[in-house]
């Protein structure tokens, strides 16, 4: 199961009040709803604590540039909610690269989110969670040079390599003048220099890069897809099927769906079934 962006809207807004700070439990600036050590996990992958691995920067999902700094975010908010319900009020959020977590060559983590689209070629390397979120393509431009629905068939367009947007610019839209960079930061900055004329992702991806540059760039289409995002868990570990429960009783009981509300809609300032959808 996942939630669709519609609903993710319409729980905006009908979110309710939170508890005062005072009476609220917290990790970071997340406020945990859940029973600490509900659905407990006795061996984590570093003692005392849930590790959590995600490849930055990821803006709205994990709010910070570093580590350090990062204290909210739909995704981190998650983490933190999947850490108190396993037992553990600490939660170390690791970087790594978007390559070597894709093709499974981090350890010492106990699950790792970063907008990971599930997809059957993964699922040889990683056990996923169940879907908590469905994202079709989107096609971000820069708004003093839009390309539409034809011209970006011949356009320079950037994609970040290793992840779904690459493989259907390449396998489905044919682009032939296909630039690749390792990460989505320098995809976008490449995109606001005009290095490129578009940039190929994720729908959400691509809503929360116009939100935080709504004067440069805009997001022109989407394609559909059917994608969705799951955890990735480390291959056969131990522990994959209890955190698996507990992230199906964070949607069963709307957990996800108001971490959503308050990160997601409310970030994006729209519906992203809004964004017209192109043709491959």
């Amino acid at each position: 199961m996942a939630f669709s962006s519609r609903i993710l809207i319409a729980a905006a807004a009908v979110l309710a009040l939170s508890l005062p700070a005072s009476a609220a439990n917290m990790i970071g600036n997340c406020e945990v709803t859940g029973e600490k050590g509900s659905i407990p996990i006795a061996n984590p992958a570093k003692a005392g604590q849930l590790t959590v691995e995600v490849s930055l920067p990821s803006p709205i999902w994990w709010n910070g540039d570093t580590p350090e700094a990062i204290k909210d975010g739909m995704e981190y908010c998650m983490a933190a909610e999947i850490a108190w319900r396993a037992g553990y009020d600490k939660l170390e959020v690791v970087n790594v690269g978007w390559d070597a977590l894709i093709a499974g060559q981090t350890e010492g983590f106990d699950l790792a989110m970063s907008q990971i689209s599930i997809t059957e070629e993964r699922k040889k390397v990683h056990d996923f969670s169940v879907s908590y979120f469905n994202s079709d393509i989107g096609v971000l431009t820069r708004k003093d040079a839009p390309v539409d629905e034809k011209s970006i068939k011949s356009a320079k367009v950037g994609v970040q390599q290793a992840t779904t947007g690459a493989a259907f610019a390449q396998d489905k839209l044919g682009i032939t003048d296909l630039q690749v960079y390792p990460d989505q930061g320098d995809m976008f900055a490449a995109l606001r220099a005009g290095q490129i004329d578009a940039a190929v992702t994720d729908t959400s991806i691509t809503l929360a890069e116009e939100v935080a540059n709504p004067d440069k760039v805009v997001v022109i289409g989407q394609y559909k897809t059917g994608e969705a995002y799951g955890a990735i868990y480390p291959k056969g570990n131990a522990n994959n099927a209890t955190l698996d429960k507990i992230m199906q009783a964070m949607i069963d009981d709307g957990t996800i769906s108001k971490l959503a509300a308050k990160y997601l809609a409310a970030a994006w300032g729209k519906d992203p079934a809004t964004v017209p959808y192109f043709n491959p």
